[in-house]
């Protein structure tokens, strides 16, 4: 039994086999920092986070290289990016189209700035890009931490892990010059506003990942491409890696172009949205930074990213990197969860739907029960997110956290391998976490009492614990005029209105009513308990 996992490369079900299994590489396209992240990224971060929680996990087992399995101590090195330039607002287009992305913001800023809607904690010049971008990263960083993303914990100590498109433009240089003297890339247009594109020709597997193909995007896929930038390209879907503008407020030295000379080298510019990962990728994730990785074509294990990146962002990563470092494939595996949809339907800012974990903290909800509902539908489904679905998942964890506190003198007794193997068959079929948590819930559903459960079960519970990364989340309690809300309960005016009847009804002595708004509440699964100076405690019942 070991894990195998779908990988969209190939377009089925495949072992996962490390080169190093000791150390496993791993790289995870992450946030455009112009914004606040929303739950639907988190859905895609969080997947890759709970991949790389069970990889490491001892009760993962994965495929040598020689076919042997690998059962011992294992780490991941997991880099993520913070892409803080060159993403555009048009991101589907090959030749870079639309504002970039930190423009928007900076527009976005200034609006709430003069409206007077821009909140106190915001001190942020929104004439600085850079500025904008710092303040929005911190702002991931935390909703992150939160949600228990460990590449995010291990950043703070190591930053390193989540490394900066802005601070790494000169390894993004050495990448494009070198893809310029190999003939993968070429300059064209006019001074001053001058590019240098990928000539997708140059590679064959083009469009492999996605399952396109340069005949296909011959027409320029839809619009992808400008008449006027097609016109100087060799072909319509070659892509932009660098472009020459010197009223980009975010701007470096252009890399050298070959056969110029000095007096004749373009002007300031800034990177293309794709090169940025292959730089970032190679350089913390490659023996010996980007030289080691041409000298040793370099292969990294897993490449993580939402189903949106597949193309084209991650076709383009794949192009370039491989021509870079002359292998035949920038991954070994590629893993992409797909989108989240809000009550059924496609999140919407002027629907309200669009949340982010700020949004949901604040009307009380525990951040391991949004994690859980985040991560509790397989990967590669469209996961639904609901406030039912968020309430299922808060008494879920609350029931876990009561087994866990009132079982901590467990008895040792005999190790139930049955309920150990489905667990761990579960999670190593494609990351059914579905079917692992079915297996737990029946478990803890069957165990007559917790002091009756054998410490092994209680270990592996543990262990499972910490590969869903519930068992170090804040607990969060919210509290209002007549109620304390223990975690686990969203505070709602529907539980407001029936407290306020309650003691209404209390006061005047009404008790049959008083009693039947309990069982109202208790039927909605909550309890209660009157607390001094008239506060209601509420909480889910296990």
């Amino acid at each position: 039994m070991y894990l195998k996992m779908y990988n969209t490369m190939t377009k089925k079900m495949e072992a996962l086999v490390p080169a190093n299994p000791e150390q496993v590489l791993f790289y995870s396209c992450g946030p455009t920092v112009y914004d606040d992240a929303h739950i639907g990224n988190f859905r895609s971060f969080l997947a890759a986070d709970l991949l790389r929680r069970w990889i490491e996990s001892p009760l993962c087992a994965l495929k040598n290289p020689n076919d042997s399995l690998h059962t011992t101590n294992r780490t991941v090195v997991q880099v993520m990016n913070i892409t803080d330039v060159g993403h555009m607002t048009d991101d589907e287009n090959a030749d870079g189209a639309g504002q970039d992305k930190m423009e928007v913001a900076a527009e976005r800023i200034l609006e709430a700035k003069k409206s007077g809607k821009l909140p106190s904690d915001a001190k942020v010049d929104p004439q600085d890009p850079f500025a904008i971008a710092r303040y929005y990263e911190a702002r991931f960083k935390k909703d992150a931490i939160t949600l228990g993303l460990k590449v995010a914990i291990e950043a703070e100590n190591d930053r390193s892990l989540m490394p900066r498109a802005t601070e790494n433009i000169a390894n993004m240089i050495i990448v494009i010059e070198q893809l310029l003297a190999d003939g993968y890339a070429y300059p064209a247009g006019e001074p001053g506003s001058q590019a240098i594109y990928f000539g997708v020709q140059r590679f064959e597997q083009y469009g492999q990942l996605s399952g396109n193909s340069i005949e296909l995007l011959k027409g320029g896929a839809g619009g992808r491409t400008s008449d006027t930038n097609t016109q100087q390209k060799n072909h319509p879907a070659d892509f932009l890696l660098w472009k020459e503008d010197a009223t980009h407020k975010m701007k470096w030295d252009s890399p050298k172009i070959p056969n110029l000379a000095d007096d004749q080298q373009w002007g300031q510019g800034y990177p293309g949205w794709h090169i940025e990962c292959t730089a970032m990728a190679l350089a913390k994730l490659a023996v010996d930074g980007l030289a080691g990785a041409r000298k040793n074509h370099a292969q990294i294990d897993i490449h993580s990213g939402g189903e949106d990146n597949i193309f084209p962002h991650h076709e383009c990563e794949i192009a370039q990197s491989c021509c870079y470092t002359g292998n035949d494939s920038f991954a070994k595996h590629w893993f992409h969860p797909r989108f989240l949809k809000v009550e059924g339907q496609k999140m919407s800012k002027s629907k309200g739907t669009m949340y982010t974990l700020g949004d949901l903290t604040a009307k009380g909800i525990d951040p391991a029960a949004i994690r859980l509902e985040l991560i509790k539908t397989h990967y590669r489904a469209n996961a639904d997110f609901s406030m039912q679905g968020l309430k299922d998942s808060a008494r879920t964890v609350h029931r876990w956290r009561n087994f866990v506190d009132s079982g901590l003198n467990a008895e040792a007794g005999t190790t139930n391998q049955t309920v150990c193997e489905a667990v761990a068959s579960a999670m190593h079929d494609d990351l059914n976490i579905a079917g692992a948590l079915g297996v737990i819930n029946k478990w803890i559903k069957e165990t007559p009492s917790p002091t009756q459960a054998d410490t092994a079960l209680f270990n592996l519970f543990d262990e499972f614990l910490s590969v869903l990364s519930l068992e170090q989340l804040e607990q969060t309690e919210s509290e209002s005029g007549i109620a304390l809300y223990r975690p686990g309960v969203t505070p709602s005016l529907e539980i407001e209105s029936l407290l306020i009847a309650r003691r209404d009804a209390k006061a005047s002595k009404d008790w049959p009513a008083a009693d039947a708004i309990r069982d109202q509440l208790k039927a909605m699964g909550l309890s209660i308990m009157d607390k001094p100076q008239g506060k209601v405690e509420v909480a889910p019942i296990n």
